[in-house]
Parts: C-alpha cells; sequence; structure tokens
C-alpha cells in the first residue's frame, strides 16, 4: 500500500469519526454541587437584590460578590449548550422534571432509566466541586495606585452518560476562571462587577466543556469558533479597555 492510498484512507477514518460525533446527540443536564461548596450558594429574588446590594465603601463589600445563585447555573448550562452546538453536536431537551440541588449520578441514571432523555444517546452531567473567590491588590509600579484583581475560579467534575449502557463514557474536570480587575487609590473600597466574573466563568467553561467532549467523541482537540479559529478566551489576557480605574 503507498502512501497516497494510506494517507487516503486515513482521512476516510477521520471523517467517519467526525461524522459519528456530529451524529451523536447530548443532553445536558442542571448542573448541581457538593456538599464541600454549599455555602456559596444562594437563592436571591429580585426584591433581595434591590433592598440589600451594599454601596461601595461598605464593610461587606466583599461578602456581596462572593457567592452563585442558583440561577445562575442556568446560564452556565445555556453556555454549554451553545458551546456545544457551535461545535456541530446536536443537543437534545430532556423532558420536564424538578432536579435537586445535591443531586448524585444515581439520580441521572434513574431519570435515564425512567426515558426523561428519549432523544439523547449520550447525558452530560457536572458538579461543581470546589471554588475560590479572591480579592488581590497589587502596586502598580511607577503610580501610587493599586490593581485589584477580583476572581472567581470554578472546579466542575462532567460525567458523559450513555443512555443505552448506563455506563460513564468519560469523566473529566472543567477549571474555568473569570476575573474583574479596577484600578484605585491604597485604602480605596471598590466593588467588582459580579455579573462580568460570573459571565466569563460562564463562557469559558462552555468553550472547556465542548473541546472535551469533542476530543471524547472523537471529533478532534480544537473546535472552530465563528472566526474559523479556536478561541479561548484565558480570562489572565483581559485587554487593557476591560480595566476599570475607580479613585476615591
Amino acid at each position: 500500500m503507498n502512501s497516497q492510498l494510506l494517507r487516503c484512507v486515513s482521512l476516510i477514518a477521520a471523517l467517519g469519526f467526525m461524522t459519528t460525533a456530529q451524529a451523536m446527540k447530548i443532553a445536558v443536564t442542571d448542573l448541581t454541587y457538593s456538599e464541600t461548596v454549599n455555602q456559596y450558594f444562594r437563592d436571591i429574588n429580585y426584591h433581595e437584590k434591590s433592598s440589600n446590594q451594599p454601596q461601595i465603601g461598605s464593610a461587606d463589600s466583599q461578602d456581596s460578590y462572593s457567592y452563585i445563585e442558583y440561577g445562575e447555573l442556568h446560564k452556565f448550562v445555556g453556555d454549554i449548550r451553545d458551546e456545544l452546538i457551535h461545535s456541530g453536536l446536536q443537543v437534545v431537551q430532556a423532558k420536564p422534571y424538578t432536579a435537586a440541588k445535591n443531586e448524585k449520578i444515581s439520580d441521572v441514571i434513574g431519570r435515564i432509566k425512567k426515558g426523561y432523555y428519549p432523544n439523547a444517546d449520550y447525558v452530560l452531567f457536572g458538579t461543581v466541586s470546589d471554588l475560590e473567590f479572591r480579592d488581590e491588590a497589587n502596586p502598580i509600579i511607577g503610580t501610587h495606585n493599586v490593581a485589584n484583581t477580583f476572581s472567581l475560579m470554578l472546579v466542575t467534575e462532567f460525567n458523559l452518560i450513555n443512555t443505552k449502557t448506563h455506563e460513564i463514557k468519560s469523566s473529566f474536570s472543567a477549571s474555568t476562571e473569570g476575573q474583574d480587575v479596577r484600578v484605585g487609590t491604597p485604602g480605596s473600597k471598590i466593588m467588582p462587577s459580579r455579573g462580568k466574573i460570573i459571565s466569563e466563568v460562564s463562557r469559558n467553561m462552555g468553550l472547556e466543556v465542548a473541546q472535551q467532549i469533542n476530543y471524547q467523541l472523537g471529533n478532534g482537540n480544537d473546535y472552530p469558533s465563528g472566526d474559523g479559529e479556536y478561541n479561548h478566551a484565558f480570562p489572565s489576557q483581559q485587554p487593557e479597555s476591560d480595566i476599570m480605574h475607580f479613585n476615591q
């Protein structure tokens, strides 16, 4: 078998892997979280948001952003679904159900057996296992200002479950981060943008999960973004235009 024929066989095999991966239908469950991070999750309604919003400079400023709302877990799932679709995979919906806040993988397999995912080949189940909020201030050389970096690091454990065999096809961890950098004077109280931090974590989680799933299903290490190139927006590459300046 000559080299040209070998290349043709390899190309056909690669296309076969991609076709198989893209034909797979995946359902994404609501994210849950482990008991070890239970204290970081809050159920906040609109009234509480408007009446309990702390002012810049208040003593409990840090506590005002060091939490995740239950509703924000839906945003994470939404970005995961969007990136899976963007990568060429098919995402299907489950039948309506009410999930517990601390579900286990056995609960998901139980729903699979009851037919809650009739059109899915696989079900993706994720559990937030670790998270850390950080508030760091670093002096800016040559000035009297400091750069305050507010960040969130989130680790989520994922399992991809085969709906036919109920076996776990793959397991992986996604570690993602979001941050908000603001410049102020030493001792000043600066309130970060929780929305920006959560959005960065959510977007980066979607990218990381889609990349992992495509790799596990034989669809390559990366997938193209809208401009034709895989673009993983690492928080550390935050452009200067996103840094907020604050003086008090």
